[in-house]
């Protein structure tokens, strides 16, 4: 039964040891109290299964089904899982191997208290190379704007469940879950409110997701052909009509000659 006044963090892991112990302190620790935290751990070879049950808050689901070829898609996966599992209006994702400052969901709550009408919050990332820069552009038909990471996007359940209906869960194996959230609250729900609080730690892990996707790779503009792909069937469900631009031009040609 879902609780309007509980917020759900839901967290997925794959070999993550080296940060799990401070992450999940973190979500623990937290000021505010009535929440919960589920976690999701995705057939990992390393120690996380044991820290993870040192903390009583957490429920555990580990996953029982053999793990695809594709990073996203597996964090998508457990997201989905754990969010079956969860009881709370709003919706806090949360990586591994990031970290909530222990005000985060005081923060988060009394927000959606205040905003009844918004359904999306990006909070500011505190990141160890420096300033997190937001990029503006001058068009509202350019999805490279900028993408916060999982771990500082926060939302309602019905946005979140209406975001599941169209997330093509098992297409676009490149295409990150928080870059499908960036283009499904802009260009579907019209939203997508930006808290210049700065509430979450973003880590680089050299075995992330994203980490070994250098600029200009093949996997790089595979990726950007994807959201392109997936912004067009979002427009598309949303009759809106999808206006190409040269950096669309060239990211479909580049895609289809490195195939």
């Amino acid at each position: 039964m879902v609780n309007k006044n509980y917020i759900s963090i839901l967290i997925t892991n794959y070999n993550k040891e080296k940060f799990l112990n401070k992450s999940l302190k973190g979500v623990c620790n937290q000021n505010f109290k009535n929440y919960e935290i589920i976690l999701f751990d995705d057939c990992s070879n390393d120690n996380s299964i044991k820290i993870i049950k040192k903390f009583n808050k957490i429920k555990l689901i580990t996953n029982s089904f053999k793990k695809k070829k594709s990073g996203p898609l597996n964090q998508i996966n457990g997201i989905i899982e754990c969010f079956k599992k969860s009881k709370g209006n709003i919706i806090c994702l949360l990586d591994a191997d990031d970290y909530f400052k222990n005000n985060k969901l005081n923060v988060i709550d009394n927000f959606f208290k205040n905003n009844k009408k918004l359904n999306c919050l990006f909070d500011m990332p505190i990141h160890e190379s420096g300033q997190f820069k937001l990029k503006h552009k001058s068009t509202n038909y350019s999805i490279w704007q900028t993408i916060f990471p999982t771990s500082c996007i926060s939302i309602r359940r019905n946005f979140f469940i209406s975001f599941l209906e169209n997330i093509n869960k098992n297409n676009y194996s490149s295409l990150e879950i928080d870059a499908r959230l960036h283009i499904f609250s802009k260009f579907y729900m019209n939203e997508g409110h930006i808290l210049n609080r700065k509430i979450t730690r973003y880590n680089y892990d050299q075995n992330g997701i994203t980490s070994s996707i250098r600029k200009f790779s093949k996997i790089w503009w595979i990726r950007r052909s994807e959201a392109f792909s997936y912004l067009k069937i979002i427009m598309k469900k949303k009759r809106l009509t999808f206006v190409p631009s040269l950096d669309y031009y060239l990211t479909s040609l580049l895609t289809f000659m490195i195939k």
